[in-house]
C-alpha cells in the first residue's frame, strides 16, 4: 500500500504576522509519519541541509507552489495515485465575511487587504473530489481551516481569494479517492463541519474519511506556550505515538478519541468526524514492544451470557463482528428519519442496535454531532403509550420531579402525534433518536387494539411532522414483520417496507472476531481447536449467538490457567447442550416445592405464540405469588435462577405513586427454544395456559377501572362458570394470580347476591 503525505508548515508571511510554531509542527508530524506510519513525505517549504529534507523555518510558500503540490498529491500524472494521501497544514487561516463566509488556507503571499487570501480551500475540496487517490489525508494547522466543510454552494468567481474551504468541501464530495483525511489546525476551522446539506461522510461511495479541525467556526486556534507546538498539533503528535497504546495500530478512531479527551479543557474545542472503515495511521514495529504492552489478565469475563450487549461504558469494548452492519445502520440514520431493524430470535438485533448503532451515535465519531443528539429508548410492554411518555422522563431526577415529568409527558402523548412533536421540538438537542426495541411486544403484550392503533399513529405522525428533528428506529423479530402489514397502521407498513434492514447470520470471519477479540481484550487464551469447533457448531445453529455467548461464559467459569479448553466444551455438551445442561442442573438441584415454583415461573415468563414462535414475557414479580407459591418461595427461586443467568430481574417505576416494581424476565428466548423441559411444560399445557391468561387478563382490565364501574367488568354466565371450573380443576398445576383469585371471588359473590 502506497502512502503519500504533503506536510505544510508556513512561518513566514508577506502581509500577515509571522508565526513561530507551524514549521516546527510540520516537521514533527512529518517525522512521526515517516517513522511510524510508512508515509512518503513531501515537505513544504523544504530545505535540505546535510542532505536531510526538513521543513524550512524561514522560506515562503506561494499560492502557486501550494496548488502545484496538492495537484501532485491528489491527481498525479498517469493516474499513479497512492492508496493513502495525507495533507497536513499549519499556518494562518483567514476568513472573508463579505457575503457568504469563506475560510482560506493562507499562503505566504496572501494579502487580505487586497482580497488575495492564498490557497482557496474550495479549490482544494474540488481537487480532492476529482482525485483518483484512494486514501487522502489532509491536516491543516491554521486559522479558519474548518470552513473546509462549511459550504452550501461554491462561487468559482471568488477563487482568486485563495484556497476556499467551500471549494475544498465540494472537491471532497466529487473525488473518487476512497480514504480522505483532513486535519486543520487553524482558527475557525470548525466551519469545515458546520453544514447540513453537504455531508462529509461516505455518501454511498465506499470511502473512509477522517476530518479534524482545531476549533469551532467562531473560535481561535492557539500555539502552546508550554511547548514548541500548536495546541492541536501537540495532541496529534501524542495521539499518533503508537508506543502509548496497547493496540498495535493507531487509527483515525482512536486518534479522535484521544484528541477529544486531551483537549476538552482547552480554550479551543476540536471538531472531529469519521465515516467508513477505520484508517490505520501509525503502528509499533518492535516485537519487543508487542510483548511489553500485552494485555494483562484482568479476571473480567468479556462474554454476555444470554444478555444483549448494551450501550454503556463497558459492553461495546467486547462487542465484535458487526462492524459492517453497524456502518449500514449508521448510513440509514445519517440520511433517513425511519429505520426498521429485524432478524431472527438470537440473531443479535438488540446488541447491534445498542452496542453498535446507539453507542456510535453516543460517541459522535461516525456522524458529526451525533454525540449531542438525545436518544430515547423504550420497550412497548403492555402499555406502549405510557412507556413512550416514560422515555421522555429524566430518570436521574428526584422522585417528585420524575412524577411531574411523567404526568406532563403523558398529557402530551395523549394528544397524539402533535403532542409527541412538541416533546421533540422542545428538546434542547438538535435531533431526537427515538428507539423502540422489541417492537413485537406491541402485538404480543399490548392487548388493546385501540391503544396499538394510537401508538402507531402517534409515532408515524410525529415522524412526518418533525422532519429531520426526529429519527424513529424500531427493532423486532423477523416473524412479526408480517404483522406490520396486516393494516396500514398510519403508514407503518410503508415505512417498514421502505426502510427495512435485516440482521443476517454472522459469517465465519465475523464469528471469529466475536469469539477471539473479546478474549484478547482481557488477556484470555483460547485453544485453536476450541475456536474451530465453536465455529463449526454455531454456523449450523440458527439464532445461535446467545447460545454461543452462554457457552463462552460457562467456559470462562471453568477456565484453567486462564485458557478456555476444548475438553471442557465437550463436557458441557457443546453450544446446544451447555444451556440445557445448566438449566437441568439448576432445576434438578431444587426441592420439590422449588421445582413446582420454577415451573410456575417459567410458564408465566413465556408468551404463547399465535402463528409465531413463543416469546418471552416480562412480569411483575408480585404477580407470581399465589396461594400455592408463597412470596418467600418465589423470591428464593427467582434469585437462584438469576444467579444462574437463566432469568434477569430489574425494576420499574410505577405510574402515579412512583413505587418501585420488581420485574422478572427470561434471560433470552434461546432458553424457551432450547430447554426441552420447558418445551414439554408448554406443549402439554398450551390450551390451559391460554384459558388461564384469559382469566388473568380480564382481572387486570377489571382492576384498572374506577370502583364505580368495576361491577360491569365482572364475569357472568358461561365465562364465570368456565373460570370457576378452571380454578377447581387446575389450581394445583396452574394456579391463578392473586388478583385473578380476587376477581373470580368478587364475580361469584356478585352472582350469589343477584
Amino acid at each position: 500500500m502506497s502512502r503519500n503525505a504533503l506536510i505544510v508548515g508556513i512561518n513566514h508571511y508577506h502581509h500577515l504576522n509571522d508565526l513561530k510554531a507551524p514549521a516546527t509542527d510540520a516537521e514533527a508530524i512529518a517525522q512521526r509519519l515517516e517513522q511510524d506510519g510508512e508515509f512518503r513525505v513531501k515537505r513544504l517549504p523544504e530545505v535540505v541541509p546535510d542532505g536531510k529534507p526538513t521543513v524550512s523555518q524561514q522560506a515562503a510558500v506561494t499560492l502557486t507552489e501550494l496548488k502545484r503540490a496538492l495537484v501532485e498529491l491528489f491527481t498525479p500524472p498517469g493516474n499513479q495515485y497512492p492508496d493513502t494521501a495525507l495533507l497536513y497544514f499549519s499556518g494562518h487561516g483567514l476568513h472573508d465575511q463579505s457575503g457568504i463566509m469563506e475560510g482560506y488556507l493562507a499562503s505566504s503571499d496572501a494579502d487580505p487587504h487586497r482580497e488575495f487570501f492564498g490557497l482557496s480551500l474550495n479549490w482544494l475540496r474540488r481537487l480532492l473530489e476529482e482525485s483518483p487517490v484512494r486514501q487522502q489525508i489532509i491536516w491543516l494547522d491554521c486559522c479558519y481551516s474548518g470552513a473546509l466543510l462549511d459550504f452550501a454552494d461554491a462561487d468559482p468567481n471568488r477563487e482568486f481569494f485563495g484556497l476556499s474551504l467551500n471549494w475544498l468541501r465540494r472537491l471532497l464530495e466529487e473525488s473518487p479517492v476512497r480514504q480522505q483525511i483532513i486535519w486543520l489546525d487553524c482558527c475557525h476551522s470548525g466551519a469545515l463541519l458546520d453544514f447540513a446539506e453537504a455531508d462529509p461522510g461516505d455518501r454511498g461511495k465506499g470511502r473512509d474519511r477522517n476530518f479534524i479541525a482545531a476549533s469551532r467556526n467562531f473560535e481561535l486556534a492557539y500555539e502552546d506556550l508550554g511547548s514548541d507546538h500548536s495546541v492541536l498539533t501537540r495532541a496529534l503528535l501524542d495521539g499518533l505515538d503508537p508506543r502509548q497504546f496497547s493496540e498495535r495500530w493507531v487509527t483515525n478512531l482512536s486518534l479522535t478519541d484521544f484528541i477529544t479527551e486531551t483537549l476538552k479543557r482547552e480554550l479551543q474545542t476540536p471538531i472531529c468526524n469519521n465515516s467508513g472503515e477505520p484508517i490505520n495511521l501509525t503502528r509499533r514495529w518492535s516485537p519487543a514492544a508487542e510483548t511489553t504492552t500485552a494485555v494483562e489478565t484482568t479476571g473480567i469475563c468479556p462474554y454476555k451470557c444470554l444478555s444483549f450487549f448494551n450501550w454503556n461504558s463497558v459492553d461495546p469494548s467486547y462487542f465484535y463482528g458487526r462492524q459492517e452492519l453497524t456502518d449500514e445502520l449508521l448510513d440509514h440514520v445519517r440520511t433517513d428519519t425511519f429505520l426498521a431493524i429485524t432478524g431472527a430470535s438470537g440473531s443479535g438485533k438488540s446488541s447491534v442496535l445498542r452496542a453498535g448503532l446507539l453507542y456510535q451515535l453516543q460517541q459522535g465519531r461516525r456522524i458529526f454531532g451525533s454525540d449531542q443528539w438525545a436518544i430515547r429508548l423504550l420497550l412497548p410492554g403492555d402499555n406502549p403509550c405510557q412507556n413512550l411518555a416514560t422515555a421522555f422522563v429524566d430518570q436521574s431526577s428526584s422522585h417528585i420531579e420524575r412524577a411531574e415529568q411523567q404526568g406532563k409527558a403523558e398529557v402530551l402523548i395523549n394528544e397524539g402525534s402533535e403532542g409527541l412533536r412538541r416533546l421533540v421540538q422542545t428538546t434542547a438537542a438538535a435531533r431526537v433518536v427515538l428507539v423502540v426495541d422489541q417492537f413485537e411486544e406491541v402485538f404480543t403484550l399490548c392487548q388493546s387494539a385501540a391503544e396499538r392503533e394510537t401508538f402507531f399513529a402517534t409515532l408515524l405522525g410525529a415522524v412526518e411532522r418533525c422532519g429531520d428533528r426526529l429519527c424513529l428506529i424500531i427493532a423486532m423479530r423477523a416473524d412479526f414483520v408480517g404483522r406490520c402489514f396486516e393494516q396500514n397502521y398510519s403508514g407503518l407498513a410503508q415505512q417498514v417496507q421502505d426502510h427495512l434492514v435485516a440482521v443476517k447470520p454472522m459469517g465465519r470471519a465475523e464469528l471469529t472476531q466475536a469469539i477471539e477479540k473479546p478474549a484478547k481484550q482481557v488477556g484470555l487464551s483460547l485453544e485453536p481447536e476450541l475456536v474451530t469447533t465453536l465455529l463449526n457448531d454455531v454456523e449450523t445453529s440458527p439464532g445461535g449467538l446467545p447460545l454461543l455467548q452462554y457457552t463462552l461464559r460457562e467456559l470462562w467459569n471453568r477456565r484453567q490457567d486462564n485458557t478456555l479448553q476444548l475438553k471442557i466444551y465437550t463436557q458441557l455438551g457443546g453450544v446446544t447442550g451447555s444451556l440445557k445442561q445448566r438449566a437441568n442442573e439448576i432445576y434438578d438441584g431444587f426441592s420439590l416445592d422449588q421445582q413446582a415454583t420454577a415451573r410456575h415461573i417459567f410458564l408465566n415468563l413465556t408468551q404463547l405464540g399465535e402463528g409465531t414462535e413463543d416469546t418471552r414475557r416480562r412480569v411483575d414479580k408480585s404477580s407470581l405469588v399465589t396461594a400455592k407459591h408463597s412470596e418467600p418461595l418465589v423470591n428464593e427461586v427467582v434469585q437462584a435462577l438469576a444467579d444462574a443467568n437463566l432469568v434477569v430481574t430489574s425494576e420499574l417505576i410505577s405510574k402515579g405513586n412512583q413505587e418501585r416494581v420488581a420485574i422478572v424476565d427470561v434471560a433470552h428466548e434461546a432458553l424457551i427454544r432450547n430447554w426441552p423441559q420447558l418445551r414439554q411444560w408448554l406443549d402439554g399445557n398450551r390450551d390451559l395456559l391460554r384459558q388461564q391468561r384469559k382469566i388473568e387478563l380480564a382481572a387486570e382490565e377489571w382492576s384498572r377501572q374506577p370502583k364505580r364501574q368495576q361491577q360491569s367488568y365482572l364475569l357472568q354466565g358461561r365465562q364465570l362458570f368456565d373460570a370457576n371450573a378452571f380454578k377447581k380443576k387446575h389450581s394445583e398445576a396452574l394456579p391463578l394470580s392473586a388478583q385473578a383469585e380476587r376477581y373470580l371471588a368478587r364475580s361469584l359473590k356478585h352472582r350469589r347476591n343477584d
